[in-house]
């Protein structure tokens, strides 16, 4: 029995991340243990949300994970916590194309779990029971337990939300005036990571806990998260996902890149490489000269590499390691980038033949991609579930690793798998597997 919220909006800007990272930090202020999750593929908000509760932020995706998958992911982060808190994506009910699936109703329905809305009051007083009157009926499935009212202007403006809400039979757990202290920097991709801010992150997630606490009813919020219902299932556990090393032989190490310009990934990966029977060390392509001591593979993820080109150009002894290094490599997104030839004309690794560069249109969305050449991590004919979220582009001179309706990406070799495309391992655990068997004896190139 795990109490639980999903903190939902009718849109994207209505302040979900506000109230739903707020709400985490001040629950733990309280003293309990909170279990942070994500709806959907992001890797920014869980780091905050790591920052408000001390536990990793896992991300909930039926379509990276696997519907199937969405409650023993869950039950598995939340073991042990007093109260979990999940963050939503988009509106309450937009999901892939014309469906729902994968939206933030859709794993509420899945969790069994009450939703509480958050509507942006600001422009309109009256019209918000409207809003949460359509959103609480449009499926009965989903059990709309109140709402949070966001940018609420002045304490007229309050009652009238109130009392129109009142009348309309929906319970209001909060109201949030308005308050730009604690907006959270942007750029091109969404919120600037917590990993890159630092100090002013954890400043920032204190003032959110603070702001919550002082704008919500706390106590409500508690009791509607202990109206959610047992759940039914196991835990997902990574042991039981892959096979480990024989006993008594010690397993490779893998590098994992990390600092400000790779900040993306999901802690779920590094849970099977664990079970897998690898060994875990972050190294950081910002200033680290050589991989770290041992090393048998290397998993570079996403994040921001485009913002720290001249950075990343200017380590040459990590970049000619990198190139040189013999094992198997994983990289998505980020990691495509770092391993090409030039980024915005700044040399990088070399180790994929092709140049990347910034460019102004956003390409997001979610892939049901067929794996047509042989890679490290994939055999033609495979089809994978993943995602892509980035403004960068990259020539690869027409090779290809995956195809989709409308597109194709990656490139690979026996020892390599680089793609824009952003997997989700607990999925396709497999990957994890193959990473680890890939695995050789440590090089002296390393």
């Amino acid at each position: 029995m795990i109490p639980r919220l999903v903190v939902a909006a009718p849109s994207s800007g209505s302040g979900k991340t506000t109230v739903a990272t707020g709400l985490m930090a001040a629950l733990r202020a309280r003293g309990l243990r909170v279990s942070p999750h994500k709806v959907g593929p992001d890797y920014i908000d869980p780091g905050y949300h790591a920052l408000a509760t001390g536990r990793p932020g896992r991300n909930l995706d039926p379509w990276l994970a696997g519907e199937e998958r969405v409650a023993p992911l869950f039950l598995h982060g939340a073991a042990g916590c007093d109260v979990a808190v999940v963050e939503g994506v988009m509106g309450l009910f937009d999901g892939k194309g014309e469906t729902d699936f994968a939206s933030t109703a859709h794993v509420a329905r899945l969790l069994a779990a009450p939703v509480v809305l958050v509507v942006d009051a600001a422009r309109q007083s009256r019209s918000v029971a409207a809003v949460a009157h359509g959103f609480a009926t449009f499926d009965p499935r989903v059990r709309v337990g109140g709402v949070v009212l966001n940018r609420v202007g002045s304490d007229r403006h309050e009652e009238l939300c109130r009392a129109a809400l009142d009348a309309a039979g929906v319970p209001v757990l909060g109201a949030i005036r308005r308050d730009d202290a604690v907006a959270t920097p942007s750029r091109h991709l969404g919120l600037i990571p917590a990993a890159e801010r630092e100090a002013e992150a954890v400043s920032s997630v204190a003032r959110l806990g603070e702001l919550v606490s002082r704008s919500c009813d706390l106590d409500a919020l508690v009791r509607l998260a202990a109206t959610a219902p047992a759940l039914p299932g196991t835990p997902w556990n990574p042991a039981a996902e892959v096979k480990a090393e024989p006993a008594g032989k010690a397993g490779p190490v893998v590098a994992v890149a990390g600092g400000a310009a790779f900040t993306f990934g999901y802690t779920e990966h590094v849970e099977l490489l664990r079970a897998a029977g690898a060994e875990i060390a972050v190294f950081d392509p910002l200033h680290d000269e050589k991989l770290p001591d041992g090393t048998g593979a290397v998993i570079i993820g996403g994040g921001f590499p485009e913002v720290y080109a001249a950075e990343l150009a200017a380590n040459e002894p990590l970049r000619a390691r990198v190139a040189a290094f013999d094992g198997p490599i994983a990289a998505e997104c980020a990691g495509l980038l770092y391993l090409c030839e030039e980024l915005d004309g700044r040399r990088m690794c070399g180790r994929v033949p092709g140049k990347a560069r910034m460019t102004g249109k956003l390409t997001l969305g979610y892939r049901e991609a067929t794996a047509v050449s042989r890679s490290l991590l994939t055999r033609p004919g495979e089809r994978f579930r993943g995602h892509e979220f980035h403004r960068t582009a990259a020539d690869l001179g027409g090779w290809a690793l995956y195809r989709w309706e409308g597109g194709a990406d990656g490139y690979g070799d026996a020892l390599l798998t680089a793609s824009y495309l952003h997997l989700h391992w607990a999925g396709s655990p497999v990957l994890a597997q193959r990473l680890v068997s890939s695995s050789r004896s440590p090089s002296v190139l390393r």
